[in-house]
């Protein structure tokens, strides 16, 4: 006979199964994640960060997830649009450069500085002992930016210098994309380059001190002569035609890891941020908008 007791412990059970023949049916189409992150550093400086967190999602999730370190910006966002990618590590412009391309994906995650703020800066870096204090004064020198795709090395840079009333190409004697954060302070340590643009979360955190802690770079060999306005943090995210389970799952896996792996989060910012937290397309708008404004800029140069 039937009761109340039986019902719910068949209704738990059939859960239980649909669940379970739900994530099968995923794992099957999914054997293998691919994981991929813009170049901001080397390659052996990402692989040395992230293989921890591999390791760990792919316990997690039960599948195979695999590093890509892409060669640059848009290889990240056109395997994206692909649907190659499963899922990536952006920068605020890249990630909207990519739902700009059509690119089907989904932010779930963003970065959080250690003081509880979800967002950073662009600086500008000259060599400590140079004559520069503004950018007024690099008239006729070199600067490096970073890639076309980069909110800190580029798209910031561009905005603020059109607020000035300074077209880069005019003002400075010549205007390099160094291909990453690292490469564009490397140039600036070499003398290839008398200016750099890059990211700066704060005076504990930015690509200059986590150089200084690899022993690529001296903080104090480098000042700062100008700083953006707060952008919004960087996000990961997965491809939204995924299925419903394998994306609560990454979630899960991600919002968790504080608990279940501190060691592999650690790795990746070295102590220097807060754990993840929820995120969504619509946070990055106005990042949008801001490649709107650049890519206007192009057109008028052209």
């Amino acid at each position: 006979m039937l009761n109340r007791r039986t019902l719910i412990a068949a209704a738990a059970a059939l859960a239980v199964s649909t669940g379970a023949a739900a994530a099968q049916e995923w794992k099957a189409k999914y054997p293998e994640l691919v994981f991929a992150i813009i170049p901001a550093e080397n390659a052996s400086g990402v692989t040395e960060r992230f293989a921890p967190l591999m390791d760990y999602l792919s316990k997690q999730l039960g599948t195979k997830v695999t590093l890509r370190i892409a060669n640059d910006y848009a290889a990240v966002i056109e395997g994206q649009r692909a649907g190659n990618i499963h899922i990536a590590s952006y920068g605020p412009s890249s990630f909207a450069r990519a739902l700009m391309t059509g690119a089907k994906i989904e932010a779930f995650a963003i970065e959080v500085n250690l003081d509880g703020t979800k967002g950073y800066h662009s600086v500008l870096y000259v060599k400590a002992d140079s004559p520069y204090k503004s950018i007024e004064d690099l008239k006729g020198k070199n600067l490096c930016l970073v890639d076309p795709n980069s909110t800190s090395g580029n798209n910031v840079p561009r905005f603020a210098l059109n607020k000035m009333g300074l077209k880069p190409d005019e003002f400075f004697s010549k205007v390099v994309y160094a291909g990453s954060h690292e490469n564009a302070v490397i140039a600036v340590q070499q003398g290839t380059c008398d200016a750099a643009f890059n990211w700066w979360n704060d005076e504990q955190e930015s690509n200059l001190k986590r150089m200084e802690r690899k022993g690529m770079a001296k903080y104090d060999d480098f000042r700062i002569i100008f700083k953006s306005d707060q952008i919004v943090n960087s996000p990961y995210a997965y491809l939204a035609d995924m299925p419903a389970e394998l994306k609560a799952k990454i979630r899960d896996a991600f919002f968790t890891i504080q608990q279940n792996d501190k060691a592999a989060f650690d790795k990746i910012y070295e102590g220097k941020q807060q754990p993840w937290q929820p995120i969504d397309n619509e946070s990055y708008v106005s990042i949008i908008e801001l490649n709107k404004f650049v890519d206007e800029l192009r057109k008028k140069k052209s």
